[in-house]
């Protein structure tokens, strides 16, 4: 969905902390969509919404296994059918990350939780194909078109770090592509590098520069499936045009970045990205730009705008107060210059639970607009593997969603946080506890679900519509009642917002005085209610303690 405003140019002259006089012309502009303030939703593609049964088994994965740690069903098609439903816009949300896509090994491994399959995505088998279990490149082109016709950017998840482990279905990739040991210790960079980061997950060399030839298993399945010619030839043109060694890191860099010129994604999420040398990610990001201009040249009706390809890393427990430097405790790096837009942040539950609001939100955004000026973070409150969320037993649903959306950087909404799915599945070992199958039927038949659900579809919507909110600059008004400004410029684009939270119910007089104009008319989009600005306050009478204050004029 595009999103069209009117929007007056402020030009803000502090005269004093209370007085704000403003030059105001009006213009009348798009929406810009910033990746510093996007509403990014989060899912695992197996555990989301099943569109298509027929391809639920494949490759004979239908051993018994632990709890939650096999195949459920969903699918590519059941994203896209979710956006063509309009659920996602209706949610506010800008960009859609999905687990890898690509096949999968075929059979499963038991590491004392019961035997578990790769429905995740993680435990790669060829980089090349789509597991059958999530779809089709079909399915992909036509999610990537449905994603675009809605304004909805679509990131893919990217490993480079591993293989799946080994099974009696999946061997081992030759010793110059992988090590098998030592297990990493964390105690150190090399330690947390070099190495494998869990027993019988074979390490990717992606420090070596050897030139290494294709896995024999890859060759074989290639001829088997009719296309190991054109795979070769593929890899011959790309090793040409780059100069780079047949190193094990630049094949995969080649079979991620044809996922950007062949479907016209819009960036990657990029999975342990810690455990792999800095440079691999510099030169992931040229190879990924390059892929994105040629798409964006060889099809030009399809150019959403012109923002570069998206890189956010996953540097497992990295946290906004480090700033650009992750410290692995005998060497610090910087993973932002040259490389990631952004990092998840682990950091922001943790905020969110032992800071006030105002300490919470201010402290982002001067860190935004301080040290991360140019690049931004991505808020969690709850993820597929950490096992200490914001509100695992969902009691604090309309809390995890107020403090999520409006917090400065970008946020991550992860799958049924907006319908309280619950992250406590009982007879679940580990992880497995966070990834059940998306509460479908509690959205359709609950009516507590619905209200929660509503919450964040307000809040979400007014995010999307207002990039100011994630990317802006951040300025408490008042402290009792709470509320606050966001205000972002890009261009010529201008955005503000007041936001007022912990209001009383019924009559409430809100300070606009810094943002608003004597005689404008506002709109509180989250009850749906007109007002004028006069003597520099707004006065609402609504049963809501939240306004969401924008220009209606």
């Amino acid at each position: 969905m595009k999103y069209f405003v009117i929007t007056i140019a402020v030009l803000l002259s502090f005269v004093s902390c209370n007085k704000k006089e403003k030059t105001a012309i009006e213009t009348k502009t798009e929406t810009p969509f910033v990746w510093e303030g996007a509403n990014v939703y989060f899912l695992l593609t197996d555990r989301f919404n099943n569109a298509d049964p027929s391809n639920d088994i494949n490759f004979n994965r239908n051993l018994e296994t632990g709890k939650l740690r096999g195949f459920k069903g969903g699918d590519i098609k059941g994203v896209t059918q979710k956006i063509k439903e309009g659920y996602f816009t209706k949610l506010g949300v800008n960009a859609i990350w999905m687990t890898p896509i690509v096949e999968q090994i075929h059979g499963g491994t038991d590491e004392g939780t019961g035997l578990s399959y790769g429905f995740h995505g993680y435990w790669t088998s060829d980089w090349t194909a789509i597991d059958p279990n999530f779809g089709t490149k079909d399915d992909v082109r036509e999610l990537v078109e449905a994603a675009h016709n809605n304004g909805i950017r679509i990131l893919l998840d990217a490993v480079i770090n591993h293989t799946g482990p080994v099974t009696a279905q999946d061997p081992v990739w030759p010793e110059a592509w992988v090590r098998t040991e030592p297990q990493c210790d964390y105690q150190s960079y090399e330690n947390t590098v070099t190495c494998t980061l869990v027993k019988n997950l074979p390490d990717i060399k992606t420090e070596s520069n050897e030139a290494v030839e294709l896995p024999p298993q890859l060759v074989k399945k290639w001829k088997a499936e009719g296309r190991y010619e054109q795979e070769v030839a593929e890899l011959d043109a790309f090793f040409k045009r780059t100069g780079h060694p047949r190193a094990p890191r630049f094949y995969i860099m080649k079979w991620l970045t044809d996922y950007i010129t062949d479907f016209g994604i819009d960036g990657y999420r990029v999975d342990t990205v810690k455990h792999t040398e800095l440079y691999v990610w510099q030169e992931f990001k040229a190879q990924c730009d390059y892929a994105f201009a040629e798409f964006k040249k060889n099809n030009p009706e399809k150019v959403l705008d012109d923002n570069d390809f998206y890189l956010v890393g996953e540097v497992y427990n990295y946290g906004i107060s480090a700033g650009k430097a992750f410290d692995f405790g005998d060497k610090k790096v910087n993973y932002f210059d040259n490389a990631f837009n952004g990092l998840i942040n682990f950091e922001a539950k943790w905020n969110a639970a032992q800071m006030p609001l105002e300490e919470f939100f201010n402290k982002y955004s001067n860190v935004l607009n301080s040290d991360l000026k140019g690049y931004s973070v991505l808020n969690y409150f709850s993820s597929h593997d950490d096992g200490q969320p914001f509100d695992p037993s969902r009691v604090k649903p309309y809390e995890t969603a107020t403090k999520l959306l409006l917090c400065p950087g970008a946020s991550q909404v992860y799958y049924g946080d907006e319908s309280a799915r619950s992250l406590i599945i009982e007879g679940t070992q580990g992880d497995a506890t966070l990834r059940s199958f998306m509460n479908w039927e509690a959205i359709k038949t609950d009516a507590k679900t619905q209200d929660v659900l509503l919450h964040w579809q307000k809040l979400g919507q007014f995010r999307a519509k207002h990039p100011a909110i994630g990317a802006g600059v951040h300025n408490m008004i008042t402290k009792a009642p709470y509320v606050f400004s966001r205000i972002f410029s890009k261009d010529k684009y201008q955005d503000h917002v007041v936001i007022g939270l912990e209001l009383p119910l019924g009559t409430k007089t809100i300070d606009v005085s810094s943002v608003f104009s004597n005689g404008e008319r506002v709109y509180d989009a989250y009850s749906n209610t007109y007002a004028t600005v006069e003597q520099g306050v707004v006065v609402l009478n609504t049963q809501t303690k939240i306004a969401l204050l924008e220009s209606a004029d």
